[in-house]
């Protein structure tokens, strides 16, 4: 037997157990679809009635101006014939190379093919063509309401990401090259990746972003020592171990947003702001949410307040034998931080000595990037899920989020891990990312309705406990943190809550990169710096003008100001006392329930 002979063997043989596995997937697949519970329709995407607006108002500009919109057509058909021009005579040539003007830098088209191959440029250029047409026919409608060009120009945009070539397998030249190279393995890796995908979410398509099995909870991620001192059905509470001899007097509690879990604050010790407040000597609690389930259907705000919120701090309090705590509040947690300290305003209880947000909005009267997902089709079908299941399940929140980086967050990802077949990162931040929780029917309707569409908190109308509660009503000395690029809490609307807040004693610092990094920003990195202005008088673009630049890390700003409110030092408290014996090691329970497992 030649040589030859022997090989063709041998790649007959992988191929037959390639398509054995196949065979195997595909019943795995059709397996995991038929436990798809379907969501609602309108989470999917807007009604017919946006597009029907939107088709109106472009024929009327068509009416009354149509000298633009032909213009508009003739030089796409123009760039359209020259590209094609271009490719024909690049082959004709017979020789690859590639073009002048390939075409404006973009990270999706990294493979030295798409410049130099006369059949991938050319895909490349076309797509990049019809993207822009479409944005410009969108930017050239004027007759529609601002609000609704602004969904149609996000779900315009998602439909010119999906449709990119690069996520298509005929049209990727990276991953048409990794098939060749395996013989076809990667393909079959990237099918067991997808259904495996779809196994652990009950049907539903949510891109692994990173390798579940390099994490366990507690092991080497979410290490800081401590004890659970305290448990309810809404949270538990961690006090952290003390690393210094003494400590202020008055004590930190942190709440996190119950979105997605706590330790995105203790990832490692190296970025791990959780183990740097300990440091600094503070007693530190911090609250761990529960992820709930179905069970947890009328559960809204008023219990997060109540047996969060409240909770906790009277819990720290008796702990440390204090009268007063400084509270900590990220996010959706920051919001709900503010909205009691307005009930506490209204009780007259002054157990709040100061307060701290992390990027959290309290006035929502710019939606921003949120827009498409506040209207009432969106969520008609948010409450129509919440009906189904008494929750909002994890996984369409982290697809909106998704949805909005979705180059980065979704077709990124499934590239890499369906067509090329690669296992995701071992990467703690994007395994933080996937590991969401699922929010309570009441409460989320109750955010969503209340807080974000009416914006009745900073209209001083939002009713919780018989109270109208009010941003006005928050007094307490404040620092608010923003981030530059943040996309869920952009500077300049948390900003605008802040000077709204009654508060005499206020400060607002921004810190460069996004809703994460720009929080999680140890100062050992050097990484990000801050921007820092005690006027807060002006709008944000005039705040942002005059404030002054820091390098480095805003942790130390905020220490500086937390300091000067946290009392003389005492002799370092262990966790727990004689009335609140440890329950168990940080970092807990209830941070380990998976959202999926709970969905089953």
């Amino acid at each position: 037997m030649t040589t030859n002979e022997v090989a063709a063997g041998e790649s007959r043989a992988r191929l037959e157990e390639n398509l054995e596995r196949v065979e195997e997937l595909s019943k795995r697949l059709v397996s995991a679809l038929t436990r798809r519970h379907p969501t609602p329709q309108a989470l999917n995407g807007p009604d017919h009635a946006l597009y029907t607006k939107a088709a109106q108002a472009y024929m009327q500009e068509w009416m009354t101006n149509p000298a633009k919109l032909i213009e508009q057509q003739v030089s796409f058909w123009g760039k359209t014939v020259t590209t094609f021009v271009e490719a024909q005579q690049q082959l004709a040539r017979g020789k690859l190379s590639a073009p002048e003007n390939p075409g404006a830098p973009d990270k999706r088209f990294k493979n030295p093919l798409w410049d130099s191959h006369p059949y991938f440029n050319y895909v490349k250029q076309q797509y990049l063509i019809n993207a822009n047409a479409i944005r410009d026919a969108i930017d050239a409608i004027e007759d529609m309401d601002e609000k609704e060009k602004r969904r149609l120009r996000y779900f315009s945009q998602q439909i010119v990401d999906m449709f990119a070539p690069t996520n298509f397998l005929a049209t990727n030249p990276d991953a048409l090259m990794k098939a060749v190279e395996t013989e076809g393995e990667s393909l079959v890796r990237g099918l067991e990746n997808l259904v495996s995908d779809l196994e652990a979410n009950n049907g539903e398509l949510v891109v692994r972003l990173a390798d579940d099995s390099a994490f366990e909870i507690g092991e080497n991620i979410a290490t800081a020592q401590g004890e659970v001192i305290y448990r309810n059905r809404m949270m538990e509470i961690i006090q952290y171990s003390p690393t210094t001899e003494q400590v202020y007097d008055t004590p930190v509690v942190l709440f996190p947003p119950w979105i997605n879990k706590f330790y995105i604050l203790d990832l490692k010790p190296q970025n791990s702001l959780i183990r740097w407040v300990v440091d600094q000597g503070y007693t530190l609690f911090v609250v761990s949410w529960i992820n709930p389930d179905g069970k947890y259907r009328d559960v809204g705000l008023e219990e997060y307040v109540d047996e969060g919120f409240l909770k906790a701090i009277e819990v720290t309090k008796e702990i440390c034998g204090t009268e007063k705590v400084n509270a900590v509040g990220y996010c959706i947690a920051g919001t709900t931080l503010s909205l009691t300290l307005s009930l506490m305003k209204k009780r007259g209880d002054k157990s709040v000595k100061s307060a701290t947000f992390f990027t959290a909005l309290t006035d929502f009267s710019d939606q921003g990037e949120f827009t498409p997902f506040l209207q009432d089709d969106f969520a008609d079908g948010i409450e129509q899920e919440i009906d189904q299941e008494g929750i909002l399940p994890s996984f369409i929140m982290a697809r909106t989020f998704s949805f909005l980086r979705s180059n980065d967050l979704i077709y990124g990802p499934a590239i890499r891990s369906y067509m090329m077949g690669e296992t995701p990162p071992a990467f703690d931040l994007l395994y933080w990312n996937g590991d969401g929780a699922n929010l309570p029917g009441r409460m989320f309707s109750q955010y969503l309705r209340g807080l974000c569409q009416r914006n009745e908190f900073a209209e001083g109308t939002f009713e919780m406990f018989g109270e109208k509660l009010s941003v006005k009503d928050v007094d307490v000395p404040l620092m608010s943190i923003a981030a530059e690029t943040d996309h869920i809490a952009a500077a300049r609307d948390v900003y605008r809550g802040v000077q709204m807040m009654g508060s005499r004693s206020k400060q607002f610092v921004v810190g460069q990169s996004g809703h994460i990094a720009g929080i999680v920003n140890p100062p050992s990195k050097g990484k990000y710096g801050h921007y820092v202005n005690d006027d807060l008088t002006g709008d944000y673009d005039t705040w942002r003008e005059a404030a002054e630049f820091h390098e480095g890390s805003w942790w130390p700003h905020w220490e500086g100001w937390l300091r000067k409110r946290s009392g003389k030092k005492v002799p370092a408290r262990e966790p727990g006392d004689s009335g609140y014996a440890p329950l168990a090691p940080a970092p807990g329970t209830y941070v380990k329930l998976k959202a999926a497992q709970q969905n089953q």
